[in-house]
């Protein structure tokens, strides 16, 4: 049985993930990653720096993924605890929490090193990628607290079928998040303007700036396809059970309204107010299909059929 107060502690530690990952992306859209200068984790070699917009986000990132390291300590420790008193209870959370714990690290690391070392867009990017695993370990801790909220989590077999298709949708959409995140730090968000035509065109030159944007697109689309495939062989094999639907479902819906934001996104491109707030949100929701996504990865896979 989890506790309310774990329930919350695991709960913090998602949200605090969540306002990383954010205040990553905006340090990255409001060109706030110098707003220290080489210095870290001190800004311009003080504690407390001289206000600047550009100091001023980058020194709260670096603030908050400080405090957030701190929480995700504390909860692999509390999990851990509990881990030590029953063993094939807490298996499954320890495994979210101790990977939390990593990509915290790792990212942080990454972040410096691309403060003291100025890194390529293509790294950067994999900065990006590491924040969303270090959330989506957080996410599923959740999740598996509400699960686990009255006892251990309901078992069910899931058809052997699933996994494979839901490993290649993963990795696909890992990809297709790459792609927009190496947009983002290479500024080609301009190279296609207009949607759902790029530039006027069907299919425009693919080079540079249009070319990126224009296989990001495409890579989108067939991510939305790939999981509407996905949620229609999952209703198919499991009769419409408890199973896996309604997740599948959850992620279909949230890839539609991912892409409906990349297109207001486009929109919004020549306003630098709007254009910030749409770049959030585009995040915001990639974010949650992530989490989602790694959720039905995983049971899908400790779940299979004929699995001991």
């Amino acid at each position: 049985m989890v506790t309310g107060r774990f329930r919350a502690l695991a709960i913090a530690a998602c949200i605090g993930m969540l306002l990383v990952l954010l205040g990553g992306a905006l340090v990255t859209n409001t060109d706030s990653g110098r707003g220290c200068g080489d210095d870290w984790p001190l800004c311009h070699g003080k504690f407390i720096p001289a206000y600047t917009i550009e100091s001023l986000i980058e020194y709260s990132h670096r603030l908050i993924t400080g405090f957030e390291g701190l929480l995700v300590l504390a909860t692999v420790i509390a999990v851990f605890l509990k881990y030590r008193t029953n063993q094939s209870g807490f298996r499954e959370p320890l495994f979210y929490a101790g990977g939390a714990l990593l990509f915290t690290i790792i990212q942080a690391l990454m972040g410096a090193a691309a403060v003291m070392w100025p890194q390529s867009p293509p790294v950067m990017a994999i900065h990006f990628g590491i924040s969303l695993i270090a959330f989506a370990a957080t996410l599923l801790l959740v999740i598996w607290t509400f699960r686990a909220k009255h006892g251990p989590p309901a078992v069910f077999q899931v058809p052997r079928s699933i996994f494979p298709r839901v490993l290649l949708t993963a990795l696909f959409c890992y990809v297709v998040v790459y792609l927009g995140a190496f947009i983002r730090h290479t500024e080609s968000g301009g190279g296609c303007v207009g949607w759902p035509l790029c530039n006027g065109e069907i299919v425009p030159e693919i080079t540079g700036a249009t070319g990126a944007v224009f296989i990001h697109r495409v890579a989108a689309l067939l991510l939305a396809i790939s999981l509407a495939g996905l949620y229609i062989h999952i209703r198919k094999v499991s009769a419409g059970g408890p199973g896996l639907t309604k997740t599948s479902a959850w992620t279909l819906g949230l890839v539609v309204t991912q892409i409906f934001s990349g297109a207001l996104l486009t929109m919004t491109i020549t306003n630098t107010n709007w254009f910030l707030f749409t770049n959030l949100l585009h995040n915001l929701i990639v974010t949650g299909l992530f989490g989602i996504l790694m959720d039905l990865l995983i049971r899908s896979w400790r779940l299979r059929e004929g699995r001991r």
